[in-house]
């Protein structure tokens, strides 16, 4: 594969376009924002998304979907999860049947409950689909920065084609064939993120951040594994690697959030947070399954204004005492 799309311009998308044209292959971009394409075109930089970042001088960028589209051998699809439906449907016409389209956005759509590539496969029901999702962010990979990643595609041939085209120097990928388990890792770490930030926004302290975590770890495996994710799935990158990095620094856009809120700062104007939309409808999953997941169903309740954080950690702290399993 040499010839890539990437639908996105936001800091992920363009990240992502820009490791892969470092690594040889001819990548053009796509983005509506016409100064975001125009910057990347004129001084190789997107200072609306990722300022003060030299971008690799190769990446193109454009507004036409279908230049971008036109003969390429793979797709990265860097489109948020609850803009996807409507992303897709707009751009299906173009989207070539035969190339692969490799999901890079985390999320559960919160109108049906999909995950990306359910939402992927309704509209395009003969597409080629992949996933990728680990401990990554935006400026490290851009910046060039030692990363590893996990590429998931039922198909594990497709896998493992999908992750030797971008993998290079700097950035690695593996491959698995549990594209669930790669999906939902990616989701459900977001909303644990939030509540690891608003423990320590609330000046809970590290201990019960790490306590959240951990316990929020485990509802996360038991959600990921009544939806068919395998344990080693859970344990590897795009799991447990995503959720220590989401939920250890503000550079997280979800552990931000949750600093905010902890902080009871305004949040009218803060950057997208997935986990915001992912929470109410990864609680529902988990109730509806019978599956216990107080960690985040108090998140869900906090974003709705249910409960406050303090009532929420008493709550948590008040549950019956049990064996850690």
């Amino acid at each position: 594969m040499s010839t890539i799309a990437v639908l996105g311009g936001g800091a992920w998308g363009t990240a992502l376009g820009s490791m892969a044209a470092r690594h040889g292959n001819e990548v053009k971009l796509y983005a509506r924002d016409v100064s975001v394409v125009e910057s990347i075109n004129s001084v190789h930089r997107n200072e609306r998304y990722l300022p003060g970042i030299d971008l690799y001088p190769k990446l193109a960028a454009s507004t036409d979907a279908a230049e971008v589209l036109r003969g390429c051998d793979l797709i990265l699809c860097v489109i948020p999860a609850q803009a996807l439906t409507h992303a897709i449907e707009g751009l299906k016409a173009l989207i070539p049947v035969d190339t692969p389209l490799v999901i890079c956005a985390k999320g559960i759509e919160r109108a049906s409950g999909s995950l990306p590539s359910g939402i992927v496969a309704r509209i395009l029901p003969n597409q080629k689909l992949g996933a990728l999702s680990g401990p990554s962010f935006a400026t490290d990979v851009a910046n060039g920065l030692p990363t590893a990643v996990t590429v998931a595609a039922r198909d594990q041939l497709l896998a493992d084609t999908i992750a030797a085209a971008l993998s290079g120097r700097t950035f690695r990928c593996y491959s698995t064939d549990d594209l669930i388990g790669v999906e939902i890792g990616g989701a459900l770490k977001n909303v644990l993120a939030i509540a690891a930030g608003a423990a320590i926004g609330r000046g809970y302290g590290a201990s019960a951040q790490a306590a959240l975590v951990t316990r929020g770890f485990v509802e996360l495996r038991r959600i990921a594994q009544s939806m068919g994710a395998r344990p080693e799935t859970i344990m590897g990158l795009s799991g447990l690697g995503d959720l220590m990095l989401t939920c250890a620094t503000p550079q997280s856009r979800n552990y931000s959030y949750g600093l905010a809120i902890g902080r009871g700062e305004d949040l009218s104007n803060r950057p997208l947070a997935e986990g915001v939309a992912t929470a109410a409808i990864a609680a529902e999953l988990a109730a509806g399954k019978d599956i216990e997941a107080p960690i985040i169903a108090a998140v869900a309740q906090i974003l709705d204004r249910q409960i406050t954080i303090d009532e929420a950690m008493e709550a948590l702290l008040a549950r019956p005492l049990k064996t850690e399993n």
